[in-house]
């Protein structure tokens, strides 16, 4: 049989390989949180993964990685859409233009207005949308709702068909649920009000959701 010292010695070994493996885990997220490129498209998935790392909660840190790796894939699903559409003029998405754009809206002149900010919002069933339109020409979209399988990559390709160029994308999930926000350069000759994206947004994931239900 083991002295009390033998089992004391190998407890507090445990501990000490433990206390080790957490402290290399925590480096290594540390690390991907510093990335730029990664925390400026998926950094509040990452925070949740550091978040139930500090609980020590096992089942949470593998399930966050696990979704934090999904977020990864599906950014990198849209910018290869996006990169296949720039170079080949791909029109895949074209059953989306069905979304009816507005009409266009006479130019204001600059020196008469300065800088312009409109807001609007909508909601839905589906999803509440907030749009910060600045300039007309440079737009903050936000979206929070239920997670569906490939909403991300079919609202990003049904923005750029509508000549919404995305700049920026940031994901937070929480649970099922999703927040999305996009920052957009708005291209073309169609000049595009708060209220005008609101409403193109709840058409695009009206069309996602009846798809995604056949």
């Amino acid at each position: 049989m083991k002295s009390n010292e033998e089992v004391e010695n190998q407890r507090m070994t445990h501990i000490e390989v433990e206390r080790n493996r957490r402290k290399q885990m925590n480096e290594h997220l540390h690390v991907l949180r510093s990335s730029k490129k990664i925390a400026a498209c998926v950094s509040d998935p990452l925070k949740v993964i550091l978040e139930d790392l500090i609980r020590g909660d096992q089942a949470s840190i593998i399930g966050g990685a696990i979704e934090f790796v999904r977020e990864l894939e599906q950014l990198l699903q849209c910018l290869e859409s996006q990169k296949r559409r720039k170079l080949y003029g791909d029109d895949s998405s074209t059953s989306l233009m069905e979304i009816q754009t507005p009409p266009n809206l006479p130019l204001a002149n600059a020196n008469e207005i300065g800088i312009q900010e409109d807001i609007a919002e909508s909601k839905s069933c589906l999803a509440d949308v907030e749009v910060k339109l600045i300039d007309f020409d440079n737009a903050m979209i936000k979206v929070l709702s239920k997670r569906r399988p490939g909403q991300l990559i079919n609202t990003i390709s049904a923005l750029e068909d509508l000549q919404l160029n995305i700049i920026h994308t940031n994901v937070t999930t929480i649970e099922q649920t999703v927040l999305y926000s996009f920052n957009v350069k708005i291209s073309g000759e169609t000049r595009f009000t708060a209220d005008n994206i609101a409403n193109l947004v709840q058409q695009i994931f009206s069309f996602i959701h009846a798809n995604s239900a056949i």
